[in-house]
């Protein structure tokens, strides 16, 4: 049949490609036009062979693939999809089943109620939360401060979602200096403006402070926000929860928290004590794509109140078949009706691992930050900007003379031309950095070691030394 043929084809092309990955370059070379011309064309006037298709396909996109699931991505804080989840994805595919309500696939509605209650119990917050299965954070962040503005609202005697935003008690939202762009974007499509959001001030970490956040609320009147962050996407660092929890308490503030990749600290002992106070919040944000290392469209929210959850997301129609309570319907607790049954792969992560393999997950990748950080601490022109608490880690080249900014995007430049390591580039108080993040379950020591390697020879490189100290390989 050319059905199992196709499917025969990809999965063929895909061993292949999991094969490769430990030594395949990690950023492509092919041009843009070269891509283009290879995955462009008039389209034909006649069908083709499903498994052709399938092969031509894969032949020309590996052109453009960015090795993102192998051991020396470092670019932004994505994980690498385990074997167990890559492999419910495909199975998600093949049922095509729309986890929109529970008479469209109960196996779907089941699957993200189970994982939900593990992730729950996993993540250390409040047993009767709420939870929804979204994109990604930025989904997450949105639809956890949409239920906030709802029941905000509600309680100064406004009803958002019958009278819409214009004419409602003015909302406040107070966020520290270094929020996410996420979660600003979040607020601007429930419709408060990025420049309505009050900044307050962060240490030299990224953390907010909570004497600056307490004058800030003391001089507000009216239903607030409150946004704070588990693990800053430069440094890693945590927001101090408590002191917030306590100031937002005082003044009947709604705190969310954008913890997309760091809530997953709460499910190791060692790293715990970072997210303290994290289940006073009521609503929080994460990403399984990046922590878990299940596949994207991995997105998770949470909150303490499930009413206003749900009212801020339900919708009702004739034609949508539900029950009153039982049982739970997923589409009460996103933005979207029709979707793919993205909580099997949540669901598989989990089953995989286990909760001890969550947590090695989670300590081994701060073991190998913490190891890069070492590495590159030993060559003299190369600084280490943040205390290295999770999986972040900041380093800057910084020559005997001359600029510094210069030297570090030249040598992030000759960092991802050698392709051995791919890491992205931040601007960090006023400063270039090369920004490393480790979040995948395949990378080793030696990929540290490597990486750690080809950056150090990018910084000479950059400044003209020449040298064989640290093992550098020539």
């Amino acid at each position: 049949m050319a059905e199992e043929d196709a499917l025969d084809r990809a999965l063929a092309i895909a061993r292949r490609y999991i094969a490769s990955r430990a030594d395949r370059p990690v950023w492509p070379r092919t041009a843009l036009a070269q891509l283009r011309a290879a995955l462009g064309g008039a389209l034909q006037s006649h069908s083709i062979d499903p498994a052709q298709v399938v092969e031509d396909l894969a032949a020309a996109a590996d052109l453009g693939l960015v090795t993102t699931t192998g051991p020396r991505y470092f670019g932004f804080v994505t994980g690498g999809a385990l074997p167990a989840t890559v492999a419910a994805e495909w199975l998600a595919t093949a049922w095509d089943q729309n986890a929109g309500l529970y008479v469209m696939s109960p196996a779907a509605a089941v699957a993200e109620e189970i994982a939900g209650e593990w992730l729950i119990d996993l993540l250390r917050l409040p047993r009767h939360a709420s939870v929804g299965f979204v994109t990604g954070a930025h989904m997450a962040n949105l639809t956890a401060l949409a239920a906030a503005r709802h029941e905000l609202l509600r309680r100064a005697g406004w009803d958002v979602e019958g009278d819409g935003f214009q004419g409602a008690p003015r909302l406040n939202v107070v966020a520290g200096a270094e929020v996410h762009v996420s979660v600003i974007g979040a607020l601007r499509v429930i419709g408060v403006g990025s420049q309505q959001v009050v900044r307050v001030e962060a240490d030299g970490q990224g953390r907010m402070r909570p004497d600056a956040l307490a004058d800030t609320l003391d001089r507000m009147a009216g239903p607030t926000i409150v946004c704070a962050q588990a693990g800053n996407v430069n440094t890693g660092a945590f927001d101090p929860f408590d002191a917030i929890a306590d100031a937002a308490r005082r003044h009947g503030a709604w705190l969310h928290v954008d913890g997309a990749f760091g809530l997953w600290a709460a499910a190791s002992e060692s790293r715990r004590h970072l997210a303290g106070g994290v289940e006073r919040a009521d609503s929080w944000a994460t990403d399984a794509h990046k922590w878990l290392n299940a596949p994207y469209d991995s997105g998770l929210v949470f909150t303490t109140h499930p009413e206003a959850h749900r009212a801020a997301m339900s919708v009702a129609a004739a034609y949508l078949t539900r029950s009153s309570d039982e049982p739970r319907e997923p589409m009460d607790w996103v933005p979207e009706s029709s979707r793919r049954a993205r909580g099997f792969a949540v669901y598989a992560a989990l089953r995989a691992l286990g909760r001890s393999g969550v947590e090695d997950l989670v300590d081994r990748c701060c073991r190998l930050a913490a190891r890069f950080a070492d590495r590159l601490r030993l060559e003299p022109s190369m600084q280490v900007l943040n205390d290295v608490v999770l999986n972040q880690v900041l380093v800057r080249v910084v020559p005997d003379a001359g600029d510094a900014d210069v030297a570090t995007r030249e040598a992030l430049r000759l960092v991802q031309d050698e392709r051995v390591c791919w890491l992205g580039g931040t601007r960090w108080h006023g400063m270039e950095a090369m920004r490393i993040s480790l979040s995948n379950w395949s990378t080793t020591d030696e990929d540290v070691d490597r990486s750690a390697d080809s950056i150090v020879r990018a910084a000479r490189q950059t400044l003209g030394i020449r040298g064989s100290g640290l093992g550098i390989r020539a």
